[in-house]
């Protein structure tokens, strides 16, 4: 087995030196203590790698002993971080669940995107308003990545697109696509109306155009406003935004899922289609 001069066993799962990957379970606690720390968790070999090809920076890297010829190459690239290898037991007790998909690394946070910056590089941005489920805003930016989103803006109370079930859903491409948190909204939609953006909310209302009508628009710089789940999007988000789109649907089903709808809407309004 290659050797590793930086790997430290664990024999306990209180050991202070990996607080960074306890409790990975709860949620509510997560959302504040990543943030603060400046950090997250890329979980799974192929997140790991996505993460480190788009330049993150480790903290450290946890993982049992069979997972460490697969990664032989990153370890060996990164002989300053610690490597935190133990026994399944141990690791579950740590994190809170079984770890089959593989090493986990906790990884500093890149620096927040200037949402003036962002705009003024971008014709196609995705918001999403409050879209608390992990697995969806996941979702959502794996469609993005694939369907030529330029953006993803994420409202205040919107979930944290680095947290490991968004970052496992995406298949890492939460990487690719650059986002920025917005801090005021919804007055910050009108920075996006002023960066030369035509703002268009998912929402069924009576003057609501046709998916397909608003491609046939082919605007220049175009924002789709996605809403949580189950509410949809705010009045007050819908008043602002200069249009209100809906896909239309069969049998009797008036909506999407959102990550579902996301998906259309970027195929649909994609450049150049």
């Amino acid at each position: 087995m290659t050797d590793f001069p930086q790997l430290l066993r664990l024999e306990s799962a209180d050991d202070p030196r990996v607080a960074d990957y306890a409790r990975l379970t709860d949620v509510g606690l997560r959302r504040k203590l990543e943030p603060e720390r400046g950090m997250y968790i890329a979980e799974s070999s192929k997140v790991l790698r996505r993460a480190l090809a788009a330049g993150h920076r480790p903290r450290s890297f946890f993982m049992a002993e069979k997972w460490l010829e697969d990664l032989a190459d990153v370890l060996a690239a990164h002989p300053d971080v610690p490597l935190y290898v133990g026994p399944d037991a141990v690791l579950e007790q740590i994190t809170g669940f079984h770890l089959h998909r593989g090493a986990l690394a906790a990884m500093q946070r890149p620096a927040p995107v200037e949402l003036e910056q962002l705009l003024a590089t971008s014709s196609r941005v995705a918001i999403l308003e409050d879209i608390v489920d992990h697995t969806n805003v996941g979702a959502i930016f794996r469609s993005a990545a694939a369907l030529d989103v330029d953006a993803v803006l994420v409202t205040p109370r919107c979930a944290d697109p680095l947290y490991r079930r968004a970052i496992r859903v995406s298949m890492g491409t939460v990487f690719q696509v650059p986002w920025a948190r917005l801090e005021h909204w919804t007055a910050d939609l009108q920075r996006v109306k002023d960066a030369g953006f035509t703002t268009a909310a998912l929402a069924l209302s009576e003057d609501s155009l046709t998916l397909q009508e608003l491609s046939a628009r082919r605007d220049g710089k175009l924002a789709l406003i996605l809403g949580t789940e189950g509410d949809g999007l705010s009045a007050a988000t819908v008043h602002h935004a200069d249009l209100t789109v809906r896909i239309p649907m069969s049998h009797g089903v008036d909506s999407l899922n959102v990550a579902a709808a996301s998906a259309v809407a970027f195929w649909e309004t994609r450049p150049g289609r």
